[in-house]
């Protein structure tokens, strides 16, 4: 009997980092087994540039066979195998986000980094949001380069050992070859090396926490070729994580980042 496949949902907002968030989709489907649900929202009054109704339904119809040709031509740029449904439409980002969610259930959301993301919500930032309506796991993906699928990926763990490993990183874990490195944002001394057969596969390196610890952090990642970092969601709001807020968290990193589910 098959496993049931998991179901990934990508936010799109068409800006030029979107052929590569919906590239990494896609290999994360490839990873996972899963099937892609693309889904694309945009507000009105940002295609609509007067009070004329009918030339208003113009602007909207020629935005949409745009927005329709550019996802077709992603989608036919990877792998046909693959599952891929999307949806276009047009209304209050946080309504239609929560209401397709609702309706979908997705196991995995994928979503840009929040700097170049023009999905934001009035009083909250898209990401925010998103960590706090799905219990599932969420991949902030890099707006730069794509998740890689290959035994060459490399994988990082952020203060996270101490935490039951997700399913879905246990199957990164199978695919990479490389030894992932678990690191710790920690005095030296409070570090201990765990010597479950689980994490036998890990490298832990210790940065002291101050303020600089996620940039020196994120350096290492840059120089070391760190592809995707998995974060326990849990590390971002206990009050034992101390520098890992979340928002100076995804400012500080470039790689892609993945928060296991609650």
């Amino acid at each position: 009997m098959k496993n049931k496949a998991d179901k990934i949902l990508a936010l799109l907002d068409l800006n030029k980092s979107s052929d590569a968030i919906i590239k990494t989709t896609a290999n994360l489907a490839k990873m996972v087994g899963g099937h892609i649900d693309l889904l694309y929202v945009k507000k009105p009054v940002d295609v609509v540039k007067n009070e004329n109704q009918l030339s208003s339904m113009r602007n909207i119809n020629r935005d949409y066979i745009k927005s329709r040709s550019h996802i077709e031509n992603v989608i036919k740029s990877v792998d046909k195998d693959l599952n891929i449904n999307y949806s276009l439409t047009y209304g209050n980002v946080k309504q239609v986000v929560e209401e397709h969610i609702n309706n979908t259930n997705p196991d995995i959301i994928v979503l840009g980094k929040k700097e170049l993301n023009s999905l934001k919500l009035v009083g909250d930032k898209l990401t925010s949001f998103i960590l706090k309506k799905h219990n599932g796991i969420v991949l902030i993906a890099s707006n730069k380069h794509v998740l890689r699928y290959d035994e060459d990926m490399s994988l990082g763990v952020l203060n996270n050992l101490e935490q039951p490993l997700e399913d879905l990183v246990k199957k990164l874990m199978t695919i990479s070859q490389k030894p992932i490195k678990a690191f710790k944002i920690s005095k030296a001394s409070e570090s201990d090396s765990n010597n479950s057969s689980e994490y036998n596969k890990f490298v832990e390196y210790v940065f002291e926490p101050n303020d600089n610890a996620l940039s020196n952090l994120s350096k290492y990642m840059a120089k070391s070729n760190i592809d995707l970092l998995c974060v326990n969601r849990h590390a971002i709001t206990s009050k034992k994580s101390g520098y890992l807020d979340l928002n100076s968290l995804l400012n500080k990193m470039n790689t892609s980042i993945i928060f296991a589910g609650k």
